[in-house]
């Protein structure tokens, strides 16, 4: 389910968005403001992302996605009150 989620969202971010030439998001550069912005299915898209990012990151082969909920509100928190603050930079603060 959540990756049929998933590949809706990126399909519709890269059909509704014909300004750019380009549908990739460098997450290094979203701030949490552009984060807290997006809609929704753009957030769910890159809280999956995060997901397993730091999975790889830990040499994990499972999303255990009561931590990716966790986690997408915890940052989200956090975005709330540090905009300017890469999501990334949040990620690597908060990520359990």
């Amino acid at each position: 389910m959540r990756l049929a989620v998933a590949a809706l969202a990126i399909s519709l971010f890269v059909t509704i968005s014909p300004a750019r030439s380009d549908p990739v998001i460098d997450l290094s550069l979203v701030t949490c403001k552009q984060l807290l912005e997006s809609d929704k299915d753009l957030q769910t898209l890159i809280s999956a992302w995060m997901a397993g990012y730091f999975s790889a990151s830990k040499n994990l082969s499972v999303v255990d996605f009561r931590y990716t909920e966790r986690n997408a509100k915890v940052i989200g928190s956090y975005c709330r009150t540090h905009k300017s603050d890469t999501v990334m930079n949040a990620m690597v603060k908060n990520w359990r």
